[in-house]
């Protein structure tokens, strides 16, 4: 009952993207897609990077729910906002120089550079309203409120997909036609949050205190759990990103195919995550209760659902693969280079689950670190497997991120067991 609207909320996310691509991707020349491309890939550093306000404010917040504290619950909201308009702000003021950066080390070439540094500047007007969204959705969340999750990202991403279709397919706008929509829907989406922010705080007891909001020191726990979640994060963004530069070096149409086929694994992500941001809220809650029989049940019954879901995704991959690349893009070679690589999307869900799932436990209990080593232990094999295979052209780079997620996932499992046995269950009293 938690997960459904989840899911259904996450699944707009991809289904934005799927929207952006398939508007871009019947445009006449594939370089406007390659420049949306490359200009996503900077965001999911720029903004993404800070996902922590996310998954750190439902941490936290769904362990104050257990314990039964209103006082938190507020006042970690408070603080995850106040934090979201100071990292907003900033990277408005340094956009210039983070934006030349980004791009130069994503390598494009030079027209896709050009149509992806023009959509940038325009979609990092939207960084504080993102960033603050960020925080609602993960207090929200932490709560236990998942159908308020649901109510704002299908807002945001109906306003979106509805303003797409508008600047490019009416007015004859390109790639800066999809920023300014992005855009206009990110503040959308905060004013009608913050709205909701007003009606929830209504039915909690206690008031913000100066002294969590204004000194430094209040903030420790909440930079303690967000600075591993943003160090992990960044390492996650950079496989990706990675990935999407190796792409663009073999040419603008093998990254405008990757691109094709990375939706394909976002739409799947994101289903998945609704189970996993399901599961930190029940784990986080009983984390607080101390209640680990409730954690027992959640993980068990999620990784049910999880698997299930991702063996569906791998057979429709599978059987409709091809129907779905012509859904995204017009372009003949395109097509034919992304029909090349699809095996490789029946696969990735069934190795993947494993480690949206374990992602979710290991926020709703707080243990990052852990979540952090997973990632860098992966990125030390996903590299090496891609330079032993830089002969095998495109396939190798897709070895080499299929083999990232598998030892990702084993990282986490091997993680979970341990703390099952040792941190995760009631403790034994010595008489």
């Amino acid at each position: 009952m938690l997960a459904w609207p989840i899911i259904l909320s996450n699944i707009t996310v991809p289904l934005l993207g799927l929207v952006d691509t398939a508007v871009v991707g019947h445009l006449p020349d594939s370089r406007y897609l390659a420049g949306v491309t490359l200009g996503a890939t900077l965001f999911s550093f720029l903004y993404w990077g800070f996902g922590f306000l996310r998954m750190g404010t439902t941490g936290l917040t769904s362990q104050a729910v257990g314990r039964e504290s209103d006082s938190d619950v507020r006042n970690l909201l408070g603080q995850s906002l106040l934090m979201a308009a100071a990292i907003g702000t900033l990277l408005i003021l340094f956009s210039q120089p983070l934006i030349s950066l980004g791009l130069w080390l994503l390598n494009g070439s030079e027209v896709a550079t050009e149509l992806a540094a023009e959509y940038a500047h325009i979609r990092i007007l939207s960084a504080p309203a993102v960033l603050a969204n960020y925080a609602i959705l993960g207090w929200f969340l932490g709560q236990q409120n998942s159908r308020v999750t649901l109510l704002i990202l299908v807002l945001t991403n109906s306003v979106n997909i509805a303003l797409d279709l508008l600047f490019v397919v009416g007015f004859g706008m390109t790639s800066d036609g999809v920023a300014w929509a992005t855009v206009i829907a990110d503040y959308t989406a905060l004013t009608f949050g913050l709205w909701l922010v007003m009606r929830q705080l209504k039915l909690l007891e206690g008031r913000f205190l100066r002294s969590r909001l204004l000194r430094v020191a209040a903030y420790v726990e909440l930079f303690h759990v967000n600075a591993n979640l943003f160090v992990r994060t960044l390492g996650l963004l950079f496989a990706m990103a990675f990935f999407t530069s190796r792409g663009a070096v073999q040419g603008d149409t093998v990254l405008a195919a990757n691109a094709v086929l990375l939706q394909f694994i976002m739409l799947t992500s994101y289903a998945l995550d609704g189970f996993a941001h399901a599961t930190e809220a029940i784990v986080g809650r009983s984390v607080g209760r101390r209640r680990w029989d409730e954690f027992a049940t959640a993980v068990r019954t999620a990784a049910w659902f999880s698997l299930v879901t991702a063996a569906i995704a791998s057979l429709a991959f599978a059987l409709g693969g091809h129907y779905l690349i012509a859904l995204l893009t017009g372009l003949p070679e395109v097509r034919a280079t992304a029909g090349s690589y699809l095996p490789w999307m029946g696969a990735m869900p069934l190795i993947a689950v494993w480690s949206y799932l374990l992602d979710g436990v290991f926020i709703g209990a707080t243990a990052i670190r852990e979540m952090r080593n997973s990632i860098f232990v992966g990125l030390a094999a996903y590299l090496p497997v891609w330079w032993v295979t830089q002969g095998w052209g495109n396939h190798g780079l897709w070895l080499a991120f299929l083999t990232f997620s598998l030892v990702r996932s084993a990282v986490l499992g091997t993680y979970y067991l341990h703390h099952r046995r040792t941190r995760w269950r009631p403790a034994i009293s010595s008489l």
